[in-house]
Parts: structure tokens; C-alpha cells; sequence
């Protein structure tokens, strides 16, 4: 069933005391009408007390304009492209697609709409690919170029020119991608750091939420995690977040000098205060379990508009958050997006081991990603 708790409105729950902020429910969906669409409710706080009943009029994810998008988990993959359906697709720049996974995906992003994409490699392994592949390179622009390196290069020219309006990864190594795109001669650097972005979708967690940086940025001083959560903040409201809740994760949820992740946390916070860092809620330090869980939060006391209900989850690092969104991926059964921000286009960064769904949901978030500097360049 698609409906949410989040998306029912004007209901009320008969026999059922006072419910604190944090509190536990046991909430069973009892019938359905589907003439009317109202779903009713038995509510349990405690395995002693009787069941209260709710009649609630319910509203599907798809029709609520106002939930965060989901990515490729469930149906989430299939709302998402219905989300971006009535966009033009973007002209993307594909480098060195020189393997089945990444070439194929290119196709299917085109087959669906969502790209229009340049192929940017060298010709005859290109083509080797596609024959062994039985895919079909008809009618696709491509750039002959000598070797993946060179393949990063003109990308990164083709878009600074405006000739495509993304980048996306193909069979080359990430650094070696965003060399070229971080490069001064490029044209491609705005006045913010790039980071990288995952989207991740999880069985155990309400909604979506961000991951960030995991992936560019090794070991970012202030002013650079600055930078990584207004691209963060950026990307949750492209994907329907209006004002998202930021976590600054580290080991502990206070501030301790010999910690130096908990001295930028509450930096954060207070530039987040002064108007440093607009259009989202912040909060940190905070570990993970309090970022996540509302029951934990309030086990330590912790009074946050952010704890338990994060849509931005800031690490300390690289290396601590390339883990924890892995750990999320293989043990938690999240489903993932990748997305690179703070240049002048987006840039579709998924791993060769990512599925189908992953590479379309974030040539997805890409194409929204596109339409928004088509109207507010970065």
C-alpha cells in the first residue's frame, strides 16, 4: 500500500490519551473503503490499553505534491520518473561508457526520456561494446576520443560551452572524472566546493535522505562542510524538501574540543544562525543514532527539531561516510542515487557496481537538477 501516515490529514484518533513527541504507536491499518478512500486505524500506545480507532481520509504519495521523492526502492523509482515526465530531457555528456553496464544505462536513460545523450569515447571500443552488448549506437552524436583521460577532458569542455548540460560517469575511475571538472581551465568551478551527494532509501528509515560527502572530498575543513551542506540543502529542496533537517554527525552528541568534528558541528549551527547557511534546520553535534532515531534522542535527553527525522545526514569525512553509506547499501538494503554538485552542472557519479535503478534514479535527480540551473544557473 502506498499511503503513508504522513499523508493522511483531518483525522482523529477516538480513545486514545495524550501521545508525547517521541512516543512509540502501534498503528494497524483495520479496512479500507474505496469508494471514499478512508482508511481506518487501530491505535495501540501500550500493549495494555485497548485499541483506539481512527478514521483517516488518505492521500497517495504520487498525489501529494508536497512529499519528498522517493528514489529506486519499491515504487519509488517508477514515481520519481513520473515526477520528471513532463521535463525536456538534458543533453548529457557520457564519459568513456566503455563497459555494459554504463552503456546500457545511457540507452535506457534515453529510452525513457531523461537524457539525450553524447557518447564520449573512443569510437572502436565504444562500438565493440555495443556489438557484444547488442545494443545500438544509431543516430547517437559521439565524440572519438584517444583514451578515457582525454574522454574526461572534452566532457568537461562540451559542457562548459553549454554543449550538454551534465556529465555523467562511465567506465573511468572517479577522480579522474572530476579532475576535469574541477579543473581551473575548465570553466566548469562556481563560487561553492563540489561534493558529492547519495540519495539513499532505506526499509528502516520514513523517507529518503542524503549522505554527504562520501565521495569528493577527503577530509573538509568549515568552511568547506559549509559548502557540502548548502549543496546538500540544494539538492533535498530540487527533490521536494522545503526546508530540510541537516544532522552533523560525529562519535557523540556534545561538543568536545579534542573531537575536532564536534567543534565544526556547533560552528555550523552557529553560521546556520547568523544566515551563513540558509534554507535548511541544522543541528549537531549529533551521533548517528540520535540523527536517525527518535527513541534514541530522547533517551539522552536530546530536545532537536532534527534529531530523529534528519533528511541531510553531514559526516565527518570521507572515509566515515563512504562507509556508512555502503554499510546502508549492502546490510541496511538501501537503495541509492548519486549526484555531484557545486559545478555548473550536475554530474551523474555511480559506482560500476550500481544497478539499473541506481544509475536511472540519479540521471533522474540530474534531469531536476538541470532544469533548475536552466532557470537559476549556479
Amino acid at each position: 500500500m502506498s499511503e503513508s501516515i504522513t499523508d493522511m490529514q483531518h483525522g482523529t484518533l477516538d480513545g486514545l490519551a495524550t501521545v508525547a513527541v517521541g512516543q512509540s504507536l502501534r498503528v494497524t491499518v483495520a479496512a479500507r473503503d474505496a469508494a471514499s478512500g478512508t482508511l481506518t486505524l487501530l491505535c495501540r500506545r501500550d500493549p495494555d490499553e485497548p485499541d483506539a480507532s481512527a478514521a483517516l481520509p488518505a492521500q497517495t504519495s504520487a498525489s501529494a505534491p508536497h512529499q519528498p521523492l522517493d528514489v529506486a526502492s519499491h515504487h519509488g523509482l517508477a514515481r520519481l520518473l513520473d515526477a520528471v515526465a513532463a521535463l525536456p530531457p538534458m543533453r548529457v555528456g557520457v564519459v568513456h561508457p566503455c563497459d555494459a553496464s554504463s552503456l546500457s544505462a545511457a540507452l535506457e536513460a534515453q529510452r525513457l526520456g531523461l537524457i539525450e545523450p553524447v557518447l564520449i569515447a573512443p569510437r572502436a571500443r565504444l562500438e565493440a561494446v555495443a556489438v557484444e552488448q547488442g545494443l545500438v549506437l544509431d543516430g547517437l552524436r559521439i565524440e572519438d576520443v584517444a583514451h578515457s583521460h582525454a574522454a574526461a577532458e572534452q566532457g568537461a569542455r562540451l559542457a562548459a560551452c553549454g554543449e550538454v548540460e551534465a556529465l555523467m560517469k562511465g567506465s573511468l575511475h572517479t577522480d579522474e572524472l572530476m579532475a576535469a571538472v574541477v579543473s581551473h581551465s575548465a570553466g566548469l568551478r562556481t563560487k561553492r566546493r563540489v561534493s558529492h551527494c547519495f540519495v539513499l532509501q532505506t526499509p528502516a528509515y520514513p523517507h529518503p535522505f542524503i549522505v554527504t560527502d562520501a565521495a569528493i572530498n577527503l577530509a573538509p575543513d568549515l568552511l568547506q562542510k559549509a559548502d557540502i551542506v548548502r549543496n546538500a540543502i540544494e539538492l533535498a529542496q530540487v527533490i521536494g524538501v522545503a526546508r530540510p533537517k541537516v544532522a552533523i554527525l560525529a562519535a557523540v552528541e556534545t561538543v568536545n574540543p579534542a573531537m575536532p568534528a564536534t567543534l565544526d558541528a556547533a560552528a555550523l549551527c552557529k553560521m546556520a544562525d547568523r544566515g551563513q547557511i540558509a534554507g535548511g534546520v541544522l543541528d549537531g553535534p549529533l551521533a548517528f543514532d540520535n540523527a536517525v532515531s527518535v527513541e534514541a534522542a530522547r533517551t539522552k535527553g536530546i530536545a532537536s527539531p532534527v534529531a530523529g527525522q534528519a533528511d541531510i545526514l553531514l559526516v565527518p569525512d570521507l572515509e566515515s561516510g563512504n562507509m556508512l553509506a555502503k554499510q546502508l547499501m549492502y546490510l541496511g538494503g538501501a537503495s541509492s542515487a548519486g549526484i555531484v554538485l557545486g559545478a555548473k552542472v550536475p554530474v551523474v557519479l555511480t559506482s560500476r557496481a550500481d544497478s539499473r535503478e541506481s544509475r536511472i534514479a540519479s540521471c533522474a535527480i540530474a534531469l531536476l537538477l538541470a532544469h533548475r540551473y536552466r532557470q537559476t544557473p549556479p
